[in-house]
């Protein structure tokens, strides 16, 4: 075992020796740049470079290849056109190598032909016990050891910041703005990998390689797409054990999964909906700007993961009150609670020679930036018992006097009630001094106020894996009639209300219903979805003759706009009485994360007013609960304005119902309730309409583990 941790950590991060096969004599070009950067950093290793058709490259002994070399190289930097590279990893493989990282293009992005290339090398690498890292990949860098096997050019500049965090990306130019956005702020970094097109080691499985290192404190992704995201749950599900905090910043905002649902569900979901429910699970906090990526992980580690919903109370301070106006402004539009000091407070304060008024901050003025009085404030504040995080925002002293606020500030940053800190003038100096002294310091507010929600919205992890579930939305599936789909999902406990199957034969005879009318008359037809659409419904039907009547309309409605469906069943349901609210109720198979459940306002606006909340499935009774309280058309539930309370735990009930799907219906690809009629308190809720769509093929098994939430 490596003192980096796992037996992959060891060659990756800490190689005793390295390679690079494509060395150039240049040291301006990209192939160039690593020997420059490990001569810079003071790689502790032996390096090699090879090159076979020079005797040496920049006034150092260059190697025809890797089979020449005085030892097996542990970690070998590959930086040749595609072809090569596939030789060159057969040859790392066959000589013991353990890890190579490829800069080289033209695989799998390349198409048909690309992917021809990628198996090839996939084989390659299986010629020996060698792992890759890339293709497409920009490098892996350990400042602790002076390890640059990166062209990146950012990494030109001498003294990459060494901390504990360890940076992994998906684009490759990422670590290096990362690390120029770091310098001269007192953040500093384990390790940076760009992982490239993950052909064989994913970011996932990467970074649950590094989990043992002790010199590695947190982690910061940078993801453009959740491919292999079983390694992510993995990868969180140890980091959770290990007490080891995840920021993530992800791109790509696309709904690609309306185009392939039949039902609402596919819609409210959505490709960025599904991720945040996937980081959620993970136990992962997202921010939404990239700086706050590196300014993250150290918030983090002074907020832990919850459980539970949060409301922290947030304490604002400052000596400048433009300043702190900005900082309340981006934290309540985020929900941020600011809590303001007490009347309390403020006399202790005031006694203690801090004198401010009384508002929603602490506002200690121009003449309040003194080492005593900025000491004096922020220990009354943080023992006081009302504040959960501290803001310091600081003033034009942050730049011209950092002795003053800034250093009293740095002398915080031990207490149990966090202290951050935001600069509004540009101060590296004090943005320095305060990291290491452990206050975590912003540059920005908008980045400031969007890591602290993600801090707080962060839930302990509940991510697992499972094997058995169908990953392709768009594979041959057959959708349920609502007859069908209703007894489905009255298996799983979800009931719905009474209801008949009339043919055209039945209306012909005395109709008699086990319930009393009025009734809902429904067309019953596995080709069409979405019955009001084509006018297959009619409500508040009092009789036999009316449903005879609505039976003919919507017979003619139906020819009118699907004339290939032969209309030839209906579907007889006792209307449901008003009750507290409608809701919809979902769930469907991602491609990236598996299956998910979704709650949302129901009936047939539930796409536009998009006012959901998405889990994995399966889901907890609690994590209901907190569905429930996040979609905001449903609050009253709660008794809004002295109205009755509605079946609030009997809806829940229903969502974790709906969430068993994913364990005892795996070729269900999606199913939706709508509306879920929810009573009062007394009178439960159950189902007025339902759609499922199954595989049509059954025996056909899932191409790879996805992750799923663990219920419990």
């Amino acid at each position: 075992m490596s003192e980096y941790g796992s037996d992959l950590a060891g060659p990756l991060l800490a190689p005793r020796s390295v390679a690079i096969i494509g060395a150039s004599n240049d040291p301006a070009k990209t192939t160039g740049r690593p020997q420059q950067f490990l001569a810079q950093s003071g790689f502790t290793g032996e390096a090699y470079f090879i090159n076979p058709r020079r005797e040496s490259v920049q006034g150092v002994k260059a190697w025809p290849s890797v089979s020449s070399l005085p030892e097996v190289p542990d970690h070998v930097y590959i930086m040749t056109g595609a072809e090569a590279a596939i030789e060159a990893v057969r040859e790392c493989a066959r000589a013991g190598v353990r890890v190579a990282t490829v800069l080289s293009s033209g695989f799998a992005e390349d198409g048909e032909a690309g992917r021809e290339r990628e198996d090839r090398l996939r084989a390659a690498a299986a010629e020996g016990n060698l792992r890759l890292i890339g293709p497409s990949s920009l490098g892996v860098v350990n400042p602790r050891n002076g390890l640059m096997l990166t062209g990146n050019a950012a990494f030109g500049e001498p003294g990459t910041p060494c901390g504990g965090i360890f940076v992994a990306s998906q684009s490759g130019s990422v670590i290096g703005a990362l690390v120029s956005r770091a310098r001269q702020r007192g953040i500093g970094f384990a390790g940076l990998v760009s992982t490239g097109g993950e052909a064989d080691l994913s970011l996932g499985a990467i970074c649950e390689s590094t989990l043992q290192d002790p010199g590695i404190t947190s982690y910061a992704l940078f993801l453009e797409s959740l491919r292999h995201s079983e390694d992510l749950a993995s990868f969180a599900h140890a980091a959770h054990l290990a007490g080891k905090p995840v920021a993530v910043y992800k791109l790509g905002r696309s709904q690609e999964a309306a185009e392939l649902s039949v039902s609402h569900t596919g819609a409210l979901a959505g490709e960025d909906s599904e991720s945040q429910a996937f980081f959620e699970a993970c136990g992962f906090a997202r921010v939404n700007h990239f700086e706050g990526l590196i300014e993250a992980p150290a918030v983090l580690a002074k907020v832990p993961a919850s459980d539970r919903r949060r409301s922290p109370r947030i304490g604002v301070v400052t000596t400048t009150g433009g300043g702190a106006a900005i900082m309340v402004d981006q934290l309540a539009v985020r929900g941020m609670k600011i809590a303001g000091p007490s009347h309390e407070l403020v006399t202790a304060m005031r006694e203690a020679g801090v004198s401010l008024p009384h508002s929603l901050i602490a506002d200690l003025g121009l003449a309040g930036a003194r080492h005593d009085i900025v000491s004096n404030a922020l220990q009354l504040m943080q023992d006081s018992g009302e504040f959960d995080l501290i803001v310091f925002v600081i003033g034009s002293s942050a730049r011209l006097n950092p002795e003053l606020a800034v250093q009293a500030i740095a002398e915080r940053g031990g207490h149990g009630v966090p202290l951050i800190a935001f600069a509004l003038p540009e101060a590296p100096a004090a943005a320095e001094l305060l990291n290491s002294s452990g206050v975590p310091a912003f540059r920005t507010p908008e980045s400031c106020a969007d890591v602290i929600a993600a801090a707080f919205a962060r839930r302990a992890a509940t991510i697992s894996q499972s094997p058995a579930f169908a990953l392709d939305p768009g594979a041959s599936s057959a959708v349920l009639d609502e007859h069908a789909s209703s007894a489905l999902l009255s298996r799983q406990g979800i009931s719905s209300s009474p209801s008949v199957v009339l043919t055209r034969e039945d209306l012909g005879r005395a109709i008699e219903l086990p319930f009393e009318y009025p009734v809902v008359v429904k067309v019953l037809s596995e080709e069409i979805a979405h019955k009001s659409d084509v006018g297959g419904v009619v409500l508040n039907v009092e009789d036999a003759e009316g449903i005879r009547r609505a039976a003919a309309s919507i017979t003619a409605n139906v020819g009118a706009h699907r004339p290939e469906v032969a209309v030839e069943r209906f579907l007889v349901q006792k209307m449901a009485p008003r009750g507290a609210a409608e809701a919809l109720v979902g769930y469907r198979v991602s491609r990236d994360v598996g299956p998910m459940v979704v709650l949302s306002a129901g009936g047939v606006l539930a796409e536009i007013f998009a006012d959901s909340s998405v889990r994995l499935a399966p889901t907890t009774h609690q994590e209901a609960l907190d569905m429930i309280a996040e979609v905001k058309s449903l609050r009253v539930l709660d008794g809004y304005r002295g109205a009755p309370a509605g079946a609030v735990d009997e809806l829940a009930e229903a969502i974790v119902a709906m969430s068993r799907l994913a364990l005892t219906e795996p070729d269900v690809l999606e199913a939706e309730a709508n509306p879920v009629y929810v009573g009062y308190a007394s009178e439960g809720v159950c189902a007025l309409d339902a759609l499922v769509r199954r595989r049509e093929n059954p025996s056909v098994p899932a191409e790879r583990p996805v992750a799923v939430s663990k219920a419990g």
